[in-house]
């Protein structure tokens, strides 16, 4: 059924609302889990173009990445983590592709009509740019 499920992070409480549901499906189906996490702070952003230093942004998520991953090791789950840079949706998707996944699980804020206009929303562009399913849970407020 499934054989590696991406998991969308941000370093937030919210990661466990989603983390919480899939174990019961990683345990159901074997699947590996790869969590990724996408700075989109401004050094993160142009990170490579000007060969900047990194952020604490970045080492916040990456040592974050990391205990998440020995976390979900410990509890007998195959687990990789990639940290990305730049726009969140665009990352997920392309991460998405290249690491050939066949199921996302990403909580959505629930944001309303105006939020999603003024801010975006990383769930919407993701789910109308893949062709697997996209599995998303509200996180809670």
């Amino acid at each position: 059924m499934y054989h590696k499920i991406l998991v969308p992070v941000e370093n937030s409480p919210n990661d466990q609302v989603i983390l919480n549901h899939i174990q019961d499906l990683v345990s159901l189906t074997g699947a590996k889990l790869l969590l990724v996490c996408v700075a989109h702070g401004w050094v993160a952003r142009n990170f490579d173009q000007l060969k900047l230093r990194e952020s604490e942004e970045m080492r916040s998520d990456r040592d974050y990445l990391a205990a998440l991953s020995e976390e979900l090791r410990s509890k007998g789950m195959e687990t990789d983590y990639i940290l990305a840079y730049g726009e969140p949706s665009d990352e997920i998707i392309r991460i998405a592709q290249e690491q050939q996944v066949d199921l996302i699980a990403m909580t959505t804020h629930g944001h309303r009509f105006i939020s999603d206009i003024l801010y975006g929303s990383v769930s919407h562009d993701v789910r109308h740019a893949v062709n697997i399913p996209v599995l998303l849970l509200k996180a809670k407020r």
